[in-house]
Order: C-alpha cells, then sequence, then structure tokens
C-alpha cells in the first residue's frame, strides 16, 4: 500500500508507517507542489489544505481507495468528484479548534496590554460557532467575557437539536469591541461566506473595534479592507488569513496589528490531532484495529508545570497567555520573513507552537479559581512541603 503524505503533517510515520505491515509504503510530498504524475500510484493520499484535490490531480491515477485532510475545512477538496470515483473521503473536523482559539485569546491580550484595555470588559463576535467558535465561546465564558454568536445555519437547525445557545443577527455581532471570523468560505446558499464583510460592511465599522480573521482570507475583501485603512480608517486588524494565498496583498500587511501566515491552527497539537483522526478513519476503512494515540507522541512541553500563588487577574492571565504562546513571536517571524522568502516558506517553516494543555498549573493558596483549567491548562496537584529539607508531598 502506498499512502502519499504532506511533509508538514506531525507523526506521520508514527501513525501510518506500519499501518498495514510491511507492505505499507510512506512517500512525502510538497503540498503546494503536488501533481498527477506523482500521485498516479498512491492508494491513499493525505493532505492538508493547501493542495487542491480535484479531477485534474487525480487525472492518472487508478487505484486510489482513500483520501484525508488533516484539516477542519475542506473546500480544497472535490468531494463529489470523489464520490463519482467511489473513493473514501475523511476530514479531521475541530482538529485545531483549540489552537486557533487560542491564538485569538493570544491576540487580545496583547492588543489589550497595547491599548491600555481592560480585556475582561469587552464583548466579543464570533462569526461562526462550529467547532472552533465554540472553543473560542468556552474560554472566553471561562474568563468571563462577554460574547455574542452568529451563525444562521446553526440558528436555523437548533429546534431539531440539543443547541441551546442563543444566536444574534450578524449586524448585531458587528457592533461588538472584537469580532472574531470562524465560518468556512461559501459562495452557494442562503448564507454565503465569501466577502461576507465587503466594502460596506467594512466601512460601517468603527475605529475602535477590533477585527479578528482566522478562518479564511476571501471572508473579507481584501482590496476594500486596505482602501479603508489607507483613507485612516482606525479599525484595529488581527489578520492570520488572507486572500489568494500565498500571492496575497502585501500592501495590508503594514496596517494590521498582527499578521501571520495562516498558522492559527498551527499548534504541535492541532495539527497532530489531524493527523491522529485521519489515522482513526483511516483504520476503520481498512477494518484494522486502532492500536495508537497521539499521547504516545507528543513530547513533553519545556516548561510544564507551573505554580500561581496570587489571585488570578489581567496581569496573571497576561503573563500565562504569553508564556505558553504569545503571537507577537509569529507576527515578528511574518513581517521579517514574508516578503523575502515568501508565504509558504513561512508556513512550512513554522517553529514548534504548543497549546494551554502543554502546562499543568496549581493555584497555591487559590484553591476556590479555577479559571487557569477552564481555559485549557492541565490541573497539577499542590505540593506540600513537610518539616525535611528537599522532601514533598502531592496532593
Amino acid at each position: 500500500m502506498k499512502i502519499f503524505y504532506d511533509e508538514n503533517m506531525p507523526f506521520a510515520k508514527e501513525f501510518f508507517g506500519d499501518i498495514n505491515g510491511e507492505n505499507t509504503q510512506l512517500i512525502p510530498f510538497n503540498g503546494r507542489e503536488l501533481n498527477a504524475q506523482q500521485v498516479k500510484n498512491a492508494d491513499v493520499l493525505l493532505v492538508r489544505s493547501i493542495t487542491q484535490v480535484n479531477e485534474e490531480l487525480l487525472s492518472e491515477n487508478s487505484q486510489l481507495k482513500f483520501v484525508g485532510t488533516a484539516t477542519i475545512g475542506v473546500d480544497h477538496i472535490d468531494q463529489n468528484y470523489l464520490a463519482k470515483r467511489n473513493i473514501a473521503f475523511s476530514s479531521a473536523p475541530g482538529c485545531n479548534a483549540i489552537s486557533v482559539a487560542e491564538y485569538v485569546i493570544s491576540s487580545l491580550v496583547v492588543l489589550a496590554e497595547r491599548y491600555l484595555i481592560d480585556i475582561f470588559s469587552l464583548t466579543v463576535g464570533i462569526v461562526g460557532a462550529g467547532n472552533t467558535g465554540t472553543r473560542l465561546s468556552e474560554k472566553l465564558t471561562a474568563l468571563g467575557i462577554k460574547h455574542l454568536l452568529c451563525d444562521p445555519i446553526l440558528a436555523e437547525k437548533k429546534a431539531t437539536n440539543e443547541d441551546i445557545r442563543q444566536y444574534v443577527s450578524l449586524e448585531e455581532v458587528l457592533a461588538c469591541d472584537v469580532i472574531s471570523l470562524h465560518v468556512p468560505i461559501t459562495t452557494q446558499g442562503d448564507h454565503p461566506t465569501y466577502h461576507l464583510l465587503n466594502q460596506a460592511r467594512l466601512s460601517a465599522l468603527s475605529s475602535d473595534q477590533i477585527l479578528i480573521n482566522a478562518c479564511r482570507g476571501e471572508v473579507i475583501d481584501n482590496q476594500a479592507l486596505l482602501s479603508l485603512k489607507r483613507a485612516g480608517h482606525g479599525v484595529k486588524l488581527v489578520l492570520d488569513t488572507w486572500e489568494n494565498e500565498p500571492n496575497i496583498l502585501y500592501p495590508l500587511i503594514e496596517h494590521a496589528e498582527i499578521a501571520s501566515a495562516h498558522i492559527a491552527g498551527y499548534s504541535l497539537e492541532g495539527k497532530a490531532r489531524g493527523s491522529e483522526m485521519l489515522y482513526q478513519a483511516l483504520c476503520q476503512q481498512l477494518n484494522i484495529e486502532l492500536t495508537k494515540c497521539l499521547s504516545q507522541f507528543l513530547p513533553e512541553s519545556a516548561i510544564n508545570k507551573l505554580e500561581i500563588n496570587q489571585p488570578f487577574d489581567e496581569i496573571v492571565l497576561n503573563q500565562l497567555v504569553k508564556m505558553v504562546y504569545d503571537v507577537r513571536r509569529d507576527d515578528a517571524i511574518f513581517r521579517q520573513q514574508v516578503l523575502n522568502h515568501g508565504f509558504d516558506h513561512v508556513r512550512k517553516t513554522y517553529p514548534a507552537r504548543r497549546e494551554f494543555s502543554s502546562i499543568k498549573i496549581s493555584m497555591v493558596g487559590q484553591t476556590e479559581c479555577d479559571v487557569p483549567h477552564q481555559l485549557g491548562f492541565k490541573k497539577s496537584k499542590a505540593i506540600v512541603n513537610d518539616k525535611r529539607e528537599g522532601h514533598g508531598t502531592e496532593i
């Protein structure tokens, strides 16, 4: 069995190297450069979001049995074509949702410090209440930050499922202090998201608002946004995704408070969950027993345990978030490298990043405060020292 996989999928060798015993052959590829000739002998194709899987790519392959994308989004996959050829397909919904939510939290922490904003006084409007929007909602709830959800598709389905959340209109969300976008890119149907924020909606924003795009670049009309900023509009921008990646609108970068190369979901855990979910799906397809899980492969974080010995407040939140993930690092890397080396180079060479869950925290003397753990940090038992020097017991 020949398994072709994107070279940027973490732990691919560990998960798939012997999935079919000695008959397994793993072939890595560059996701942006993959062509029909390369994959003509593939039995399994595992991609990420930069690879368009369609009739053109698979035109020379007659033996493909399974396609998987280690991503939430599936707009790069021609699922109708795969179905016509009876090729099984699986994605990884929710794999990097936590990572994206933590990118947003880090961005808010950084901007709150930069502009002396009380982060707990903000109202955040979340556009899209799927996996990522839900994870962000949970973290904002843990922090006690007011937020509103807009998702007309889920709102319409609410009567037929157990969703008890309240949804508001797009206009209400666009009036919030912070607007965070978490929708797929769609051009059809009653609620298309392509250029959801068009010139008219962008012009209606106030200079005090913060606009965050960590879903798909085409959700915002980038040219209209650039024109707005060049005209002196003060809206604060956090842009992780851009129109026409990798050939983005470079002049827009200088107008962003935080800019990055579509890496909001690029935590080690987020990317690796995608690999794990495709492993599970392929095992099911092949009727093979699951023998591996992500916890077997994830390394310990360099800093993996902390004690907090003061009340949890905005200062502690600032220090804690930035200790794990300071989005300013990614902003600096992007600005330094993207012009000379290109958008894809920044993504491909992205340095390791961990999620909040990689650190255990104990609240010394603050046993009633569970905010860090609700935010995603693991709970660590407190260390109580006995009278003998150098000895301690976990409780």
